[in-house]
């Protein structure tokens, strides 16, 4: 399990997918030369006020104005093999994402010292509302300083959203000792309403095999509602994000069995939390959990470097399949008739459309980035308040180019031709 101070297994698992799919399939488009000059912030939007709000349940709204935010774990740098600058924010509005709204969460910054030290750096794991005030806040692991005796501290740390966004200092998540087990790191936090309450819980790995389940509502301070011992589970890395596959009223979550290429299997929450172990899934790099058109619960695609694996219908899982090179999966709503679309980021960025029967090879989108380089889905989500899905992807060109862009769910679908917003992540490094 995890080896690193405040390392993350999930980050693992995509750096496996992206190498496995960049060895076979190459990126999305292809760059010239790596570039290393110093990058170029003259474009950057004009920095604009991020927006008050008072409270919302809006998904990834931290600053509760109802509209929905963007986060950027990688960031360029100044330049080639400079430190990690940090955590980006773009703020929403009634149009949508907004470049000049954004906010830089550095570590140094904002981070909660830890025997006097302040982290190096902050990763992004999970968004939720844990305290229940109508803001959004973000879990982040860091490396708080360990000397390899006895079990390692908690790596996770939480900003609290406010009115003016992620803007106060960042709280240490408190793990209680009855909820650990073994020495492994207790990371890798998966948000959700597991026992079916209305607050947030969390979710991280614990040892040989067992979950640690965090009941909401936490306090400012960091501390759960209550906890218990930890869970036995069919695997060792809790995935997230969360979703009620069997419409029960509880959030279920994904459980692998291991990190890298493997099975994995879906546990069921309930009064107790996510207890109970469901369907079993085949062997893959990537699992996301959508309506795909073939049940009246959720259904699951499986990626792998062969192709998708079906399972419809949760948690009674029938079988389908579907020929696709992509194993990095993700699924949204784009036109807002109820079914989901499949996302597939392999060697290419394909959508395919949600039917009744089932995605199909024959009702694809081909989405082309506005910029050459290695293109990876960020973010989907509802950017625009339309009630459909949006899509924002990244294109990696060098350590100091990037682009983001954002394509938007129409009635037709996703808008793949033209995306309705773009910039660069350099635009961070003028940010205090």
């Amino acid at each position: 399990m995890p080896t690193r101070p405040g390392g993350t297994l999930l980050a693992a698992l995509a750096a496996l997918a992206s190498a496995l799919l960049l060895a076979s399939c190459g990126p999305t488009h292809h760059s010239g030369s790596a570039d290393r000059t110093p990058v170029r912030i003259a474009d950057a939007p004009a920095r604009l006020p991020v927006p008050k709000g008072d409270g919302s349940r809006t998904p990834d709204d931290f600053n509760g104005d109802g509209h929905r935010d963007l986060v950027l774990g990688d960031l360029v740098k100044a330049q080639a093999h400079a430190d990690d600058p940090g955590i980006g924010i773009v703020y929403g509005s009634e149009r949508g994402l907004v470049p000049g709204a954004r906010q830089l969460i550095t570590p140094g910054g904002q981070g909660a010292a830890t025997d006097g030290q302040l982290p190096a750096l902050f990763d992004a794991e999970a968004t939720c509302d844990l305290d229940q005030d109508g803001f959004t806040d973000l879990v982040v692991s860091t490396d708080p300083p360990y000397d390899g005796q006895g079990p390692p501290p908690v790596p996770l740390q939480i900003l609290f959203g406010s009115p003016n966004g992620l803007t106060g200092r960042a709280v240490h998540l408190t793990v209680p000792p009855v909820a650990r087990v073994g020495n492994d790191w207790p990371d890798q936090p998966v948000c959700g309403d597991f026992d079916g309450d209305d607050a947030e819980d969390l979710v991280l790995h614990a040892t040989g095999g067992h979950l640690t389940y965090l009941r909401g509502p936490f306090t400012r301070k960091g501390a759960p509602h209550g906890a218990g011992a930890p869970i036995p589970a069919p695997g060792e890395v809790p995935t997230g994000p969360a979703a009620d596959v069997d419409r029960d009223g509880h959030d279920d979550l994904i459980v692998r069995a291991a990190p890298g290429t493997g099975p994995a299997a879906v546990v069921l929450g309930g009064p107790a939390g996510p207890t109970r172990t469901g369907a079993v899934l085949p062997s893959g790099i990537d699992v996301a959990l959508g309506s795909f058109g073939r049940g009246k619960a959720l259904d699951a695609a499986v990626g792998a470097m062969g192709g998708t694996s079906l399972r419809y219908d949760l948690p009674t899982a029938a079988k389908g399949s579907l020929a696709s090179p992509g194993s990095v999966l993700d699924a949204a709503d784009f036109d807002g008739d109820g079914l989901s679309e499949l996302v597939s980021s392999g060697s290419r960025l394909r959508v395919f459309q949600g039917r009744t029967t089932g995605p199909s090879t024959g009702a694809t989108v081909t989405v082309e980035p506005p910029a050459t380089g290695t293109t990876r889905v960020v973010a989907i989500g509802d950017f625009d308040g339309d009630g459909r899905a949006d899509l924002a992807v990244r294109t990696y060109r060098s350590e100091t180019k990037d682009t983001v862009a954002v394509f938007a769910g129409t009635k037709r679908g996703l808008v793949a031709t033209e995306p309705a917003v773009t910039f660069s992540t350099s635009a961070f490094l003028t940010s205090p």
